[in-house]
């Protein structure tokens, strides 16, 4: 079992601390949302900068460079599990264990690619999908789910992504990741959680300011993320159900009509 998924789900299922004096939850399994940096492959010198990053995440574009790039990461930042972002469409022939903790994933991805993989598997989805084909992601042999935006105008979120993140936990049941900006409040953090949001990815760069993930961190730390959250089942569209009743009715007025024509 790969230890970032383990996390995920384990924070996404505490129960809510019982009233009283006795304290019986732990502080490491406080309910939080899970907080995942992201670099590219040509960035990979950074990753002695993540402190405070929950999980670190690593996007490929050669997959001949993986067990390069794994081992320079993991030596620069050893306290967190590492993951693997790949495009899917590179190369056709299995991948084979890489030594990541978990692979991120598109949906035209090759099944041969991540045959004899033990990492964690996690879904990249398209926020265009049918409710149909989300929920099928429920049914997949893959972990998480991962719901990317598309470019941010002046890096907030809205309304909309606000909508987008709620379709998606209304449909999908197992825990769900997004990829947001990396200014965001306090305020922003517990939305995203209250709307079933389990952890979020955030691009890390060269412009963006080193202090800023610690800044996240504490942030995430100093915020009450509550339980139980907005996650279950959209409705389902019902067909009109026709029972002893209808046919009650039915009976009553075929009688009534030949009633009135035997008056007539």
């Amino acid at each position: 079992m790969s230890k970032f998924i383990d996390k995920l789900k384990q924070l996404s299922r505490v129960a809510p601390q019982p009233m009283g004096f006795r304290t019986t939850q732990s502080a490491s399994l406080k309910p939080r949302i899970q907080l995942v940096a992201s670099l590219a492959e040509d960035s990979a010198s950074m990753a002695g900068s993540l402190a405070g990053a929950d999980a670190g995440l690593v996007r490929i574009s050669k997959l001949a460079a993986v067990a390069g790039t794994f081992d320079k990461v993991s030596r620069a930042m050893p306290g967190i599990p590492w993951g693997l972002r790949i495009s899917g469409q590179q190369q056709t022939a299995p991948l084979g264990q890489t030594g990541g903790d978990f692979i991120v994933f598109p949906a035209t991805t090759p099944l041969r690619l991540l045959e004899n993989n033990d990492a964690g598997k996690i879904l990249e989805v398209e926020t265009s999908l049918t409710e149909g084909l989300l929920r099928t992601a429920n049914e997949l042999p893959v972990d998480a789910v991962l719901i990317s935006l598309e470019e941010i105008e002046g890096d907030l979120l809205t309304w909309q992504h606000l909508m987008l993140f709620q379709r998606l936990a209304s449909l999908v049941t197992k825990p769900i990741l997004a990829s947001v900006p990396a200014n965001l409040s306090a305020a922003d953090l517990r939305t995203l959680w209250e709307t079933g949001i389990d952890g979020i990815v955030i691009e890390v760069s060269a412009k963006m300011p080193a202090s800023r993930l610690t800044e996240l961190r504490q942030l995430i730390d100093q915020t009450d993320f509550p339980l139980p959250r907005k996650r279950g089942k959209a409705a389902e569209p019902r067909l009109p159900y026709l029972g002893r009743e209808t046919s009650a009715v039915t009976s009553e007025e075929e009688e009534g009509g030949e009633e009135e024509e035997e008056d007539e």
